[in-house]
């Protein structure tokens, strides 16, 4: 601790601390009802209108991935760590065509998690159970990537730099989850909705303010671009080949052209599979909400596109590069940016914002995945009767366990690009893409052609992206991998060969006649506003109204 700057130190305490006392506050705001029931601790009460699911979204979306790790990528390899700006400006159009669907339906039935509605429509616990698994161990990377981008705020501010002890240097990672694992279990979803006031209003202070002052102060943005350029173009002797590209590479074997297109494709895909982004989905009281959100959060694209530029910055800071050059970490650079050329009450300022983006999310993603374990394992398998009481309660313990397993994650999976960890996720959830999002369409997949889909998809990408190395680490280096001699996102071909098996099976599984499960859900549920209760809706379900055809 001798080396940290104390003006730094306690604006960062400071603002934890402020931020901590407003999760366990957020406990009693807008509560109508116990809190010992989901709809409540983890939908906080299905009640918040636009105003408040735009920053719970922005700040369930807007992570530690954006301010750490996308520039740590961009300083690192260069032009490829823009694909993260390029996902976010398609996933939204997409979300905007199945979210409302989603809602409306959740609506109707009282649908707590995507897992929910899956069973629901398939009539299928199995396929439901896979949702869930899926869910729950592709949040555990993404709660790490959080930890991991704390840790490097606090590595740069000195914290645990005194010591050579691996655990001791850990003890932050600690602390931090201790603090955001008492006010999740306390307070569920109302405390990261609270938070993120704070967060998004730190956060588009500090990312302004930087955008003009840091290019001010290292020479323009001619100098910055000129200087990346000349970098990225320049040969690595540790590897004999470039640093990395400034524009993306046409070339074949290794093309970052398509790696990128792939990346971002697979990337925008797979974003709102996530339990935590349908969470907050699922919290809005009115469908309109979502339909304004996904039309009004493309205004946070043009905040990532300016982080992202944070990477060249760094690049082109001699100092900057000196200081990451020392640890050998990649994920230090935006730190060290903001720690070379911002006064230390500032650096304090945007080192909060960090962390408070980093903590927000990480909280949204251990409810949604504990919601997954609660609804459609413990109760599905284990506790059919289970109260809503004992529902809360099983899911405020399992979001701790969740943070648990993360926690694993931050401390064993290699940092060299901790983006990684994120895309690993990534990997995982798009695999459940045909069963929600075609869910919402059709019922032409047949449930038991999506089972064999989802698995092959899974065991592909995992083994595949457990092979990838690099020069620091032997496995779980990368999220890409060569595909008859092209470099692509292992979600995408993972993803083609789900879907592909799923749709060859349900030909044949409807060739042969095989009997589909029951359909809870009617077609004029994907389209049910606020106004339309779900106890009338349940009303006219339960009084014999037809169910639709298959593939309707």
């Amino acid at each position: 601790m001798s080396h940290v700057n104390s003006t730094v130190f306690t604006i960062v305490v400071a603002v934890f601390i402020l931020v901590t006392g407003i999760g366990f506050a957020a406990s009693r705001w807008r509560r109508t009802q116990d809190m010992m029931h989901l709809n409540e601790w983890g939908l906080a009460g299905r009640g918040f209108g636009t105003f408040i699911t735009w920053f719970l979204l922005g700040g369930d979306l807007y992570t530690a991935y954006t301010f750490i790790a996308v520039p740590a990528l961009v300083y690192g390899s260069g032009s490829i760590g823009f694909y993260a700006v390029a996902y976010t400006i398609v996933a939204y159009p997409i979300a905007f065509i199945f979210l409302p669907r989603l809602w409306s339906v959740s609506h109707v039935h009282n649908y707590v998690t995507p897992a929910d509605f899956i069973r629901g429509r398939y009539g299928s616990r199995g396929l439901a159970l896979s949702a869930a698994v899926t869910g729950i161990l592709a949040t555990m990377p993404y709660i790490a990537l959080q930890l991991v981008g704390i840790q490097a705020v606090l590595t740069v501010m000195g914290v645990g730099a005194d010591t050579t002890n691996t655990y001791l240097k850990d003890v932050p990672l600690f602390v931090a989850f201790v603090v955001l694992a008492i006010y999740t279990y306390l307070s569920g979803l109302r405390a990261p909705a609270a938070i993120a006031f704070v967060k998004d209003t730190i956060i588009y202070v500090f990312v302004i303010v930087a955008v003009f002052y840091i290019p001010a102060k290292i020479g323009g943005w001619s100098h910055i671009f000129g200087a990346a350029q000349t970098h990225f173009t320049s040969t690595n002797p540790a590897t004999g080949k470039p640093f990395g590209t400034f524009l993306p590479t046409t070339k074949k074997v290794g093309s970052t052209q398509l790696d990128f297109v792939t990346l971002a494709l697979g990337s925008a895909l797979a974003l709102f599979m996530y339990p935590h982004v349908i969470t907050g989905t699922l919290a809005a009281r009115r469908r309109g909400a979502i339909k304004r959100n996904m039309s009004l959060l493309p205004a946070y694209s043009v905040v990532l596109a300016l982080i992202a530029l944070f990477g060249y910055m760094a690049v082109a800071d001699p100092a900057t590069v000196a200081s990451v050059k020392k640890t050998g970490n990649a994920q230090l650079s935006v730190p060290y940016l903001f720690q070379n050329h911002f006064p230390s009450w500032f650096t304090g300022v945007a080192f909060s914002g960090i962390i408070i983006g980093a903590l927000v999310p990480a909280a949204i993603m251990s409810i949604g995945a504990a919601n997954l374990f609660t609804r459609n394992i413990f109760k599905e398998f284990f506790k059919p009767d289970a109260t809503p009481r004992l529902e809360t309660r099983v899911s405020q313990w399992a979001s701790l366990v969740v943070k648990l397993g993360a926690l694993y994650f931050a401390v064993e999976l290699p940092k060299t690009f901790s983006i990684n960890l994120q895309l690993l996720g990534g990997v995982w959830i798009l695999q459940t893409f045909p069963m929600l999002v075609g869910g919402l369409y059709t019922r032409w997949f047949h449930r038991f052609a999506l089972i064999p889909g989802w698995l092959a998809g899974m065991a592909y990408g995992t083994l595949a992206a457990y092979n990838t190395s690099s020069p620091t680490a032997s496995h779980w280096a990368s999220s890409s991998d060569i595909v008859f001699g092209f470099s692509l996102y292992i979600g995408i071909s993972a993803f083609i060969l789900n879907l592909a098996i799923s749709v060859v099976l349900t030909l044949v599984l409807r060739a042969f006649k095989v009997p589909e499960g029951p359909d809870e859900t009617l077609p004029r549920h994907f389209t049910v506003e606020a106004t339309d209760t779900p106890a009338k809706e349940r009303a006219s379900v339960t009084a014999g109204e037809a169910r639709p055809a298959p593939g309707v």
